[in-house]
């Protein structure tokens, strides 16, 4: 049976939004100096986002929010083995908003930087192209200690 096209379409954003995050972080690492406010905040938005688009795929809404903690959970009723990916992420939330406002924090450290890089590439996805007929697959891939959103629907 044929995926949705309106989910498939809506899934396929998240994703693409999440993998551009991943890549501005890993960009602005390499700037001299280092834009590491920027790092951890795109680490944080790529996570998210690639845990909405889970939900997406899983016909699941979810609140406008930046907590992973929220949006992880959901994602937990779906698959509960996510759990360490969930966990791991969680501190992320804070970079949503933390160093990016006058009066805050001056940056984070580069091991800070580091370490929110590490955890969302834990994130990094891999589409499938499908057979037709295909069923999506409906719980992410875990290999080599990471976690791999994969959709056949692509």
């Amino acid at each position: 049976m044929p995926h949705d096209a309106e989910r498939v379409s809506e899934t396929r954003a998240w994703i693409l939004k999440s993998a551009s995050d991943l890549h501005a972080a890993a960009h602005d690492l390499t700037a001299v100096p280092p834009l590491r406010e920027d790092v951890v905040f795109h680490c944080q938005q790529g996570a998210e986002k690639a845990l909405k688009g889970y939900l997406t795929w899983h016909d699941q809404s979810f609140r406008k929010t930046h907590s992973i903690e929220e949006v992880g959970e959901q994602c937990l009723i779906i698959d509960p083995s996510l759990k360490p990916f969930v966990d791991r992420a969680v501190p992320l939330t804070e970079y949503a908003w933390k160093f990016r406002y006058p009066g805050d924090p001056d940056e984070p450290t580069q091991e800070e930087a580091d370490e929110a890089l590490a955890i969302a590439r834990e994130y990094s996805t891999h589409p499938c192209s499908p057979a037709e007929g295909d069923s999506p697959v409906n719980t992410p891939a875990h290999s080599a200690g990471r976690f791999h959103l994969s959709y056949s629907c692509f």
